[in-house]
């Protein structure tokens, strides 16, 4: 099968940022407002999670809506594992930051051991793919850890979270553009934007009396969920205009760029 990660472009990192805000607002909203709980909103979230992810696994080329629909369910479930081991369990954001971090870790170490690369650009196989949405869950929980250990427990707050995160991705982004090895600006940027987009997610929706805008949970659900769905379609249409285009183009054109 033919890769099924779409490249890294702006559209990309819009989708994924705002699918991680998806994520952190989106969940508070099912547990907290809806109030169906930590354990109920995860335990339907994974269900989905699985049934996306099952039928991800059965595309053969990448599917823009199928597989960004997994990226923000991955989101939601990356975010109430932290949650749940947060509030239930009392597990330390220190702690649950530290662990996440090891445990990715061993799924990059396992993955590269197994296929001798970590690239993006590589997914190709059924192996290489389970390895890349396990890498992807990891991050989601680390990055929602280690976003609530920077704007909660050392008390940076909403807006010099996002500042500090987008200042992060920037040195990652100006690392990536002078030579740096490029699959791991990518994780490393992969890993950050999920604290960022978590700190403009709660920037955004909680109440001014705690440094919030005030638009809530919903409605900053909605208005991300709206504009990955825009997105989503014109990255759909791209894909689709460049496999006519790749069609239409005589083979011996193409051999000889």
């Amino acid at each position: 099968m033919s890769n099924k990660v779409p490249e890294a472009t702006l559209v990309f990192w819009a989708i994924k940022i705002m699918a991680t805000t998806v994520g952190e607002t989106g969940a508070d909203y099912l547990a907290v407002h809806v109030g169906l709980g930590t354990a109920v909103t995860g335990s339907m979230m994974l269900v989905l999670l699985l049934a996306a992810l099952a039928g991800q696994l059965r595309m053969r080329k990448y599917v823009p809506w199928i597989y960004w629909l997994t990226v923000v369910l991955v989101s939601v479930v990356g975010t109430q594992i932290t949650d749940a081991l947060t509030d239930k369990l009392g597990v330390s954001l220190y702690a649950s930051t530290i662990a996440f971090a090891l445990a990715l870790a061993v799924v990059f170490g396992l993955w590269y051991r197994s296929e001798r690369t970590l690239s993006i650009h590589t997914i190709n196989t059924t192996r290489r793919e389970l390895f890349y949405w396990a890498a992807v869950l990891f991050t989601f929980a680390l990055g929602t850890a280690a976003g609530d250990l920077a704007t909660e427990a050392l008390g940076l707050g909403f807006v010099i979270g996002v500042v500090v995160f987008g200042a992060l991705i920037a040195l990652v982004s100006t690392l990536y553009y002078v030579g740096s090895n490029p699959v791991l600006t990518f994780w490393l940027a992969y890993i950050l934007t999920r604290p960022l987009g978590a700190s403009f997610g709660d920037l955004l929706s909680q109440s001014q009396a705690y440094g919030g805008v005030g638009l809530g949970t919903i409605n900053t659900s909605l208005l991300f969920l709206t504009a990955i769905a825009v997105l989503v379609i014109f990255a759909s249409a791209t894909a689709t205009a460049t496999a006519a285009r790749t069609v239409s183009t005589p083979a011996s054109k193409r051999a000889s760029k």
